[in-house]
């Protein structure tokens, strides 16, 4: 049995967010960035335009860029076109042949894919930790904390988490940054990484800790944050883009609206896609950052 289509549903927001039994803070001096399986096969099985694949690449790539430029180690995973019986054994019964059998999909995807300098783990159990030296890699680079993206969250991604608490490395999942066959099971994954082995957080959350921010979910997004994420979506200097002007007639589309929206979602703004749509211009989206939103 192969994994099956998956449905849309909508990335979980700052509200779906889980209460976290420990209260570890990320440390930029002692964590890693993991990107889990983020391979062509896996994303193939979504409807890649829609929720929450849009959100999950747009996430993980922040994550990288802030990881890139503060010197976070990187580490991605990836199964292997070459997978005899004996090696992929009890996961012939439950997936099929997977990779093996579409080996033009192994690669990361590319908006994403790793660089000269970052480690690409071969995958072969649900975990990265099973039959790989990650945990030795981690104890050589003196790296105890390890910040979980990808997919399939309740699959490799949580069992990566727990098997991370089990060698004493404290693991910390994404909420908005990882992806599933179902909201539910998405669900199940934070919460079950909140109250067993880790921390759930968000993306804003994660990004304030490893830029060095010492800054609470919900506060400290300024409009400053807001004029480089257009411009990181856009590609245009922000002094370029007039503050009155229709963005939508200068290059943002409805994907890129729905990152954003999610992005000053998770910031704790109350601003939905259909808020930014009906006011489409700089000026009033910064209003918004400063008021903390619709009123």
């Amino acid at each position: 049995m192969s994994i099956p289509a998956i449905t849309p549903y909508p990335m979980p927001g700052r509200d779906e967010q889980p209460e976290n039994r420990v209260n570890w803070q990320l440390d930029p001096q002692r964590a890693v960035l993991l990107v889990h399986d983020m391979q062509e096969y896996f994303l193939n099985k979504y409807f890649q335009d829609q929720a929450p694949i849009p959100v999950l690449k747009n996430h993980i790539g922040q994550l990288l860029a802030v990881a890139r430029a503060q010197g976070i180690p990187i580490f991605y995973t990836a199964q292997p076109t070459d997978q005899p019986d004996e090696d992929r054994a009890l996961l012939n019964d439950m997936w099929g042949p997977g990779i093996p059998a579409h080996p033009e999909q192994y690669p990361i995807v590319a908006e994403l894919a790793p660089q000269p300098n970052e480690t690409v783990l071969t995958k072969w159990r649900y975990s990265a930790f099973q039959r790989s030296d990650f945990r030795e890699q981690l104890r050589q680079l003196g790296r105890d904390q390890l910040v979980i993206t990808g997919v399939y969250a309740h699959i490799g991604c949580m069992t990566t988490a727990l098997d991370a608490f089990m060698e004493d490395v404290q693991p910390f999942l994404v909420n908005d940054a990882v992806a599933d066959f179902s909201l539910e099971e998405h669900l199940m994954a934070s919460r079950y990484v909140a109250k067993r082995c880790g921390v759930s957080l968000s993306t804003a959350t994660a990004i304030a800790s490893l830029d060095g921010q010492s800054q609470q979910e919900g506060t400290g997004f300024s409009v400053a944050d807001l004029d480089k994420e257009v411009e990181r979506l856009l590609e245009e200097p922000i002094d370029e883009l007039p503050g009155d002007e229709n963005v939508m007639l200068l290059g943002m589309d409805s994907i890129r609206l729905m990152s954003l929206a999610e992005r000053l979602r998770s910031a704790g703004i109350n601003a939905s896609f259909a808020d930014l749509a009906e006011r489409p211009t700089l000026d009033e989206w910064r209003a918004l950052v400063r008021a903390g939103g619709v009123q």
